[in-house]
């Protein structure tokens, strides 16, 4: 399965929500996070991570095997255990590595080879996006998509304009409120979207997403212990079970945070 992240405006934590998500999907799937936000990467240097293997060895090996094995041999592992391929920070570097690995002919196949793999789920973190970004691609040939916006006026009245596009990127995509603002019942009446939910301000949790500080420890401080780890279980367990056969469970209600 292959699940992009994304916002259109601002900066509603995308990068944190990946991870989170990542580090949150539902067993037995194994979960592997993708840095592909064309501004550039962050969680190479929230980690400390070595500069390779990550998105700049991969899209070079990409170019002559789509092995669905690949994708994990360019990985590092942040704490928890959670594999990343982590982009570079620097923006152009990030935006060419991106147009080779998104290219159908020659890097695009290797993401899709992974995420068709039995109990497989990648998680590609898109940042911001138009329709110029070199991750436009990956975002069509997801599975599903999670778009991530601030609940305030001038956040969700930019929305409204692109909504009619946005929604022809994938076939099943899902938006998620950030923070304080307007209700979803409000959001809804006023976009004719009904949010899946709404990502909680967790300072503490996102910290910890962001590998700061150093004393807290992932394991007792972690994901499975915030705010913003509960809500992104929740999600996950959404967007999977939406991608079971026609049998399986009707969509799932909105996801709220506690």
């Amino acid at each position: 399965m292959l699940v992009a992240v994304l916002s259109v405006k601002g900066s509603p934590g995308v990068t944190t929500f990946s991870v989170a998500l990542a580090a949150r999907w539902p067993s037995p799937a194994r979960a592997l996070l993708v840095e592909a936000d064309p501004s550039g990467g962050d969680v190479g240097t929230r980690f400390s991570l070595e500069s390779t293997p990550g998105l700049v060895s991969l899209a070079v090996a990409a170019r002559r095997n789509d092995d669905p094995a690949l994708l994990w041999q360019h990985t590092q592992t942040l704490p928890g255990g959670l594999p990343v391929v982590a982009a570079p920070p620097d923006a152009d570097r990030a935006r060419a590595v991106l147009s080779a690995l998104a290219d159908p002919t020659t890097g695009a196949g290797v993401v899709r080879a992974a995420a068709n793999a039995p109990d497989t789920v990648v998680i590609m973190d898109c940042g911001r996006i138009d329709a110029g970004s070199p991750a436009m691609p990956i975002v069509r040939s997801a599975d599903a998509m999670v778009l991530l916006t601030r609940a305030h006026a001038d956040d969700l009245a930019h929305l409204a304009r692109r909504l009619p596009a946005i929604g022809r990127w994938t076939a099943h995509p899902a938006m998620l409120l950030v923070g304080d603002g307007y209700a979803p019942a409000e959001v809804a009446r006023e976009l004719g979207v009904l949010p899946l939910g709404r990502v909680p301000d967790d300072p503490h949790g996102a910290a910890v997403l962001c590998g700061r500080p150093r004393s807290l420890r992932w394991g007792r401080s972690g994901p499975a212990h915030s705010a913003l780890g509960q809500v992104a279980h929740k999600v996950a367990k959404v967007l999977h079970a939406e991608q079971e056969p026609p049998a399986a469970l009707p969509r799932q209600g909105p996801v709220e945070s506690q």
